[in-house]
């Protein structure tokens, strides 16, 4: 969570410095692609704010009333994120992209525009450098794609896609600028903001469906469930294992049960030691299971039986 935080202030760090010099240089040049940038900006400068309250709940411990923790709450915070870059990032763009449009302004010196996408690039991108580093070091060697699909750190995957859709956004507002001026045609500088909305936009619904999965109990790959089953089935006195039951409890914590039945006769010793290998085995290859139940007899199968006295 260390490294998550990290990633959160180089991209808070950023944001904040190309916002302000953004919404100058847009008052004073009138360009509406570059209103929308500092728009981004701005929003991206609160999610920030709102992940670190989300990592922060998160790590509150157990009550009565939550007895697994606290950590879906940066599940829910990732979700009002996504929420807020749709509504008004995407949203917000998009409409100013669409008045400009309508009512075009001719651009004056649009000099201070490059240098504020230059700028804004250079610090965009440090922050995205900060956050692919700290998502590689998450994924380990899995491919680029397949471990952002399967990360559960949203702190981490939120900042890697909203630095993305801004170095992206940037570069639609150079074109955008550049046409403007060039062709004496301000439409297109309107144009290259409703592009900017779009890009926003479509960025917050990948992030909305993959905190939707999260929070209503999204579990382990199947892969994993397989190895665990295996791990499972390997140990003696097994007779079946059945399906595994898991969820995601926070970005570093699994909930998982195994449905098991022992062979006919065993002992309830020689359960528990079953059961007490199969525990370990698995805390060792997946140490993300904080929290590993083992339903014996969960399919019709005698439950192990203590040995007789004198035995």
């Amino acid at each position: 969570m260390a490294e998550s935080r990290i990633a959160i202030y180089g991209a808070m760090a950023a944001n904040v410095a190309i916002a302000v010099t953004k919404f100058v240089v847009a008052g004073i040049t009138g360009s509406s692609a570059m209103l929308s940038e500092g728009i981004h900006s701005a929003v991206d400068t609160i999610n920030g704010v709102l992940l670190l309250v989300g990592l922060r709940l998160s790590k509150r411990p157990a009550t009565a009333e939550h007895p697994f923790g606290h950590g879906k709450e940066l599940y829910f915070w990732s979700l009002i994120v996504a929420v807020l870059i749709f509504g008004l990032g995407g949203g917000v763009s998009f409409y100013e992209g669409i008045q400009h449009m309508r009512h075009p302004e001719p651009m004056t010196d649009p000099t201070w525009n490059y240098v504020v996408l230059a700028l804004a690039a250079l610090f965009e991108g440090t922050s995205f450098a900060i956050a692919l580093r700290q998502f590689l070091g998450q994924s380990g060697k899995r491919p680029f794609w397949n471990a952002l699909h399967s990360s559960k750190d949203p702190a981490t995957y939120t900042v890697l896609a909203e630095d993305g859709a801004a170095l992206a956004g940037l570069l639609i507002a150079a074109g955008g600028v550049y046409a403007s001026h060039r062709f004496d045609m301000p439409e297109l500088d309107g144009a290259a903001s409703v592009l900017i909305g779009l890009l926003l936009a479509g960025v917050a619904v990948l992030l909305v469906r993959e905190s939707r999965g999260l929070l209503i109990g999204e579990g382990i790959r199947p892969e994993t469930a397989r190895a665990i089953r295996d791990i499972a089935r390997a140990q003696p006195h097994v007779h079946a294992v059945g399906q595994v039951l898991s969820m995601y409890m926070g970005p570093d914590e699994v909930l998982a049960v195994i449905d098991l039945d022992f062979d006919p006769g065993s002992t309830t010793a020689q359960a528990d030691r079953t059961i007490a290998a199969i525990e370990k085995a698995v805390r060792a290859r997946y140490p993300v299971i904080r929290r590993l139940y083992i339903d014996a007899g969960a399919h019709g199968a005698p439950l192990p039986t203590a040995p007789e006295a004198g035995a």
